[in-house]
């Protein structure tokens, strides 16, 4: 993982500041309350999405997974070998967060079902999206969600 990258910030941003944090290891989250932008690591093929965090014993703040499907389907995670509590974001093709599972419990095998429609999935600390003040609704910039996305790259 890398260093903390940003806090949630009051307001929105200017064009330019967005493309420059259109970046493949930056996501940035808008809501009400303003924005949060996280430095992740990309999970997009099979093996990467199935190691996960898997044996992550500790993960800074501001600092996530997000894992991105090749199309839009149903993912259900669970916690085998997952150290942390971590809130799971799944988000649309748009970019928009479609459900929310907070603190998932370490070590849990039970299956965390995601909906459907979800292209990619956000996991943070658990607690993050509370203290943050993340919701359903609110929109993700990042280049894996394209020109149509709720908050596009360009």
């Amino acid at each position: 993982m890398h260093a903390v990258v940003g806090l949630l910030l009051a307001g929105g941003i200017s064009v330019s500041a967005a493309a420059q944090d259109c970046a493949p290891d930056r996501v940035a989250v808008q809501g009400d309350r303003g924005e949060a932008l996280f430095r992740v690591e990309i999970a997009d093929d099979p093996q990467e999405r199935a190691q996960g965090l898997m044996f992550v014993e500790r993960m800074p703040m501001m600092e996530g997974m997000l894992f991105i499907y090749e199309r839009p389907q149903a993912p259900s995670f669970w916690m085998r070998n997952t150290l942390i509590p971590l809130d799971m974001l799944f988000i649309g093709p748009d970019g928009v967060i479609r459900h929310i599972h907070e603190n998932a419990e370490p070590l849990d095998e039970t299956p965390i079902p995601g909906g459907d429609g979800i292209l990619a999935v956000l996991e943070i600390n658990g607690g993050m999206a509370a203290r943050l003040g993340l919701k359903v609704g609110d929109a993700l910039r990042h280049p894996a969600f394209g020109a149509d996305a709720a908050l596009p790259c360009n």
